[in-house]
């Protein structure tokens, strides 16, 4: 028995090594590839490895589009959408999860409703209604709209308030503590986990974000890092060595977050509830 379970996992850990090979296999070749000559990208059979490592590669490709200024843009957007979702999602969890009104439940229902609307349909009544407010080309297209909170978020800290015993908030009332120092004093302090959770989420979101850029932003001064990272395709070519190189920096900073925020991301999966 003791022998068959022990080949039982053996052959579940190589068997998660080689998956976990797979997943990164993708990963170690955007590496490999950014630190070669651009000759060496058209051998065939391909070559893992650079007969010599040209490390110089990042600092050429970052230094061919203004990409301080991509990057400046870039952590503004991420850190004021992920600030305006944390404020305003909380808010808004906090109203459904502890406020009594008349058709809380029917507008919560319409609220996650929203999430199965895809972005694409919505995208051009935005766009309508960024160039009439004279956003469009200005960082406000892609900040203001997450500082009214996201479905997804509320639900996940609404679930979590509904677990905090309410004799907290009764306490706090004989004390003579109003409904927002409840919130603020009482319930954000204890959202700590989810919130970590919602920055961490929104900050990969905000972070990759492509298709908002594309489509509200013409001038390259207000270019992110994902739409500056495509301005490497050519008419006729591509620049495959810049590409994996910028793609490689870009890619840094989360997963250096998800690496150092990991505890937090299960913490705070795990304590939210499902009530």
């Amino acid at each position: 028995m003791r022998l068959k379970r022990k080949l039982g996992n053996g052959s579940i850990y190589v068997l998660l090594i080689f998956l976990s090979l797979l997943f990164l296999a993708p990963f170690i070749w955007m590496i490999t590839t950014s630190v070669k000559s651009p000759d060496e990208l058209y051998f065939f059979p391909p070559k893992w490895l650079p007969s010599k490592w040209h490390f110089e590669n990042f600092s050429k490709a970052w230094n061919m589009q203004p990409f301080n200024t991509f990057l400046k843009n870039s952590v503004i957007v991420t850190i004021m959408t992920t600030i305006g979702q944390i404020i305003s999602s909380t808010l808004v969890a906090y109203g459904f999860a502890r406020f009594k009104f008349k058709g809380r439940d029917v507008l919560f229902i319409i609220l996650l409703a929203t999430m199965m609307i895809p972005w694409e349909v919505t995208m051009i009544p935005l766009y309508m209604e960024f160039n009439f407010l004279g956003w469009i080309n200005t960082l406000k297209s892609l900040i203001v709209p997450s500082w009214f909170g996201s479905a997804f978020y509320i639900f996940l800290l609404r679930q979590f308030i509904m677990s905090i015993p309410k004799e907290l908030d009764e306490a706090a009332r004989m004390d003579g503590a109003n409904a927002f120092q409840i919130y603020y004093r009482i319930h954000l302090p204890l959202m700590w986990p989810i919130i970590a959770l919602i920055a961490v989420f929104n900050f990969l979101s905000s972070w990759n974000d492509y298709l908002g850029p594309l489509i509200f932003l013409n001038n390259q001064s207000k270019y992110t890092l994902t739409l500056g990272l495509a301005q490497f395709k050519g008419m006729y070519d591509v620049n495959m060595v810049g590409v994996m190189a910028v793609t490689f920096l870009i890619s840094l900073p989360p997963l250096l977050l998800f690496f150092f925020a990991q505890k937090k991301i299960v913490n705070g999966v795990s304590s939210t509830g499902l009530k």
